[in-house]
């Protein structure tokens, strides 16, 4: 099969089962439920779905603890309910990407299980351990105030086995070449029954070298190349999307030289320097972001995203930088996690605020790469900080004021549905929003459509246009001949803004508005001035009425 690059102009969104719609009334979200809110999906927009984990696990890490590879929870449904979704996805012309958490296991993985109670059993290498307690295991955790060691002894072992997370989640031993051998399997596995890519977890430590004698990991990006190989024989289409927080030299590793690599990474660089920008109106680190992330394999992207299933990780940001965002979004401790990030949603971030929320999603959806949204985010759910570390952004999809959100008839849901406040479900939900044409929801769904008629954003080059102000972000971009410009307005207050879209010398007489009738005319110069009220933004199509009536009559 050829592989068209779908992905490079898709609608990623990020649901997990057992919180997005119960069908059984048991209180956990399943596959029948989310079946039945597939036509939801693609008429916002939808091209692609990405699953969180929903294989058998204790969900002592929201189910990122795997348990079993080749199955279901029963929670959430059967192997038959996942084809009949993925079945349903196709007729709808959506795709299926599921999370690939390889790096490590549950401890109570079988696997596992039987490593730990006999030293000559095939599995004992497919995890990593030390006869003697290991130096420094205090260093490197990725939870800190959470997680104590990356080291834990285990007593029916007699021996320290490595955990780069907490310490049920035993790390592979990915080195070995049979660990290597189940992880194509696995792939192969759920590309058999219909997904089409995969969103794989921690990929860093997956491909690092691991062991109580490895001083400083060294990454084996030969491993990515043989995942890509394997797609690639089995589902020319099917993708590799990386969770790989890098700097910015380390981009081209992990997406090859000639992109024999991953398809695509998160921009991680790029969406902390955008809070920074929506923090402090300061566009520029975000500029210089974009440009340091700009290089990639012309079969490569970027994933852009502003809110996911995480934390807001800032750690990339300086720690001026980083207390600025803290101060705006997150100044209260029980809305940070692990010294480094934030833990709330959107919306309340951003304090609710109709005019920041709009201008944010305009930019993310306009940022060079493809877009990735998180459910709820398209209705502007909040968070209940109640709740511990991550799960305060993970409660369940408000459908309707009904009780639970519509979530469940169940009367003890999997996580409480934000209930009272302002983000409360009886005043966010998707029933109320449907019906309001000038709802947040149906803003979504306008926005997305036009997105998909923009491919220049994830096909084309771009070029950060000077507006004159650090407030005022403006990017060009341009493919096949055509060109758009982007223009998003960080300031609190009202902005005139003067520029020329195209390079020195070329004269762009008029900006076509794709959102409204505001268009915009050059002067005798090739100068355009644009008034931008507070939080505002434009899309523009430039070059003339020309290009919309080309389409037309095609």
């Amino acid at each position: 099969m050829i592989n068209d690059l779908w992905y490079k102009n898709a609608i990623i969104y990020n649901l997990s089962v057992g919180t997005f719609m119960d069908a059984d009334g048991d209180g956990v979200g399943d596959f029948k439920g989310l079946l039945r809110r597939l036509d939801y999906l693609q008429g916002l927009g939808v091209t692609a779905i990405w699953l969180m984990p929903f294989q058998p696990s204790p969900c002592r890490d929201g189910g990122y603890d795997i348990a079993e590879y080749y199955g279901v929870d029963p929670r959430y449904g059967t192997l038959g309910d996942f084809v009949e979704f993925t079945h349903g996805c196709a007729q709808r012309g959506m795709r299926v990407l599921i999370d690939l958490v390889v790096n490590h296991t549950s401890d109570q993985h079988p696997w596992f299980q039987e490593a730990r109670r006999d030293p000559t059993s095939r599995y004992r290498d497919w995890y990593v351990w030390s006869d003697k307690k290991p130096p420094h295991i205090e260093d490197g955790v990725v939870f800190p105030g959470v997680q104590k060691t990356t080291w834990t002894r285990d007593a029916e072992a007699k021996a320290w086995y490595f955990h780069r997370f907490y310490d049920f989640q035993p790390d592979l031993n990915t080195a070995n070449p049979l660990v290597q051998a189940e992880i194509l399997k696995i792939m192969g596995f759920w590309l058999q029954l219909g997904v089409s890519g995969f969103r794989m977890d921690a990929v860093p430590f997956v491909i690092a070298k691991k062991g109580a004698d490895v001083k400083k990991p060294v990454e084996q990006y030969d491993m990515l190349r043989s995942f890509r190989e394997f797609l690639q024989w089995r589902n020319g289409s099917a993708i590799i999307l990386g969770e790989a927080n890098v700097t910015p030299d380390a981009d081209m590793n992990y997406f090859g030289d000639a992109g024999e690599r991953m398809q695509m990474m998160f921009n991680f660089q790029v969406n902390q320097h955008l809070f920074y920008a929506l923090a402090s109106g300061d566009t520029r680190p975000l500029a210089k972001a974009m440009t340091a992330t700009e290089a990639r394999p012309a079969t490569a992207q970027w994933g852009l995203f502003l809110r996911n299933n995480d934390e807001l990780d800032l750690g990339r940001l300086t720690k001026t930088q980083r207390e600025t965002v803290f101060a705006a979004f997150g100044p209260d401790k029980s809305m940070q996690l692990y010294d480094r990030g934030i833990r709330r949603r959107l919306a309340p971030m951003l304090q609710g605020d109709r005019r920041r929320l709009e201008m944010a999603y305009s930019l993310m959806i306009t940022l060079p790469g493809t877009t990735v949204i998180r459910y709820g985010d398209e209705i502007g759910m909040g968070d209940d900080l109640t709740l511990p570390e991550r799960t305060c952004a993970r409660t369940p999809m408000q459908w309707s004021s009904e009780p639970h959100g519509g979530f469940t008839s169940s009367d003890t849901p999997i996580s409480p549905v934000i209930s009272g406040g302002p983000y409360g479900f009886e005043h966010i939900n998707v029933a109320d929003q449907r019906r309001d044409t000038n709802s947040l929801l149906n803003w979504t769904e306008r926005i997305l459509r036009m997105r998909k008629e923009v491919p220049e954003i994830g096909w084309g080059d771009f070029a950060i246009i000077d507006t004159g102000t650090p407030e005022v972000l403006a990017v060009r971009y341009d493919w096949r001949g055509n060109a758009a410009l982007f223009v998003h307005n960080f300031s609190a207050l009202p902005c005139e803004i003067r520029l020329r879209p195209g390079a020195e010398g070329t004269h762009d007489s008029e900006l076509v508005n794709l959102l409204s009738e505001d268009h915009n005319d050059a002067d005798a110069k090739g100068i355009h001035t644009i008034l931008l009220e507070p939080y505002g933004y434009r899309w523009y199509r430039v070059g003339g009425l020309d290009y919309l009536l080309r389409r037309t009559e095609v």
